[in-house]
């Protein structure tokens, strides 16, 4: 039985997997409540990362549709590109997958001479680093023009205050 099968056949585990060596990213407390808590509304965020886990599984099995690949991990990205996380924090998620993979596959492949599988399937893993790369980037830009038209309004509606009580100010006296 092959890499790929393999995979499949524990999709669910290592999605799980994956998903609790995601939220070991964050600090203790906040693992804590987002490990145990798999609420959608109560907890959105661990919801995103077990959903965006099991969704990336398949989908880099399959490796067909990248338009499918860029939507599941959008989800994930976006998050973290809010976080306070340094870029390569906000990414290692993708290669925590690797990470899993080899702890996971490593021993058995290596009894069986097939590292190459392995070697061949991380390829996929790479790429869809430098898919989320992208996203990240994107959603990094979103995020600062965001701050940038905040800044704006806020400036304009000062701006808007200081002229009204500039012509209260300057109101002509009553004879």
């Amino acid at each position: 039985m092959g890499l790929e099968q393999r995979i499949a056949e524990r999709s669910e585990e290592l999605a799980g997997k994956w998903a609790d060596l995601i939220l070991g990213t964050y600090p203790p407390e906040t693992q804590a409540v987002w490990k145990s808590n798999r609420e959608i509304f109560s907890n959105p965020v661990g919801h995103a990362i077990r959903t965006a886990a099991s969704e990336l599984i398949p989908l880099l099995l399959a490796w067909n549709d990248a338009d499918a690949v860029a939507a599941a991990l959008t989800r994930l990205v976006k998050i973290r590109a809010v976080q306070d996380f340094a870029p390569s924090q906000a990414l290692s998620f993708v290669f925590l997958f690797k990470k899993l993979l080899r702890k996971e596959f490593m021993k058995e492949l290596a009894a069986k001479g097939a590292l190459e599988e392995l070697l061949a399937f991380e390829t996929r893993v790479d790429n869809l680093a430098v898919i989320a790369f992208d996203l990240y980037v994107s959603a990094r830009d979103q995020v600062q023009r965001m701050r940038v038209e905040e800044v704006k309004r806020a400036h304009t509606n000062i701006v808007r205050r200081a002229n009204l009580m500039q012509k209260d100010v300057a109101a002509p006296k009553a004879e």
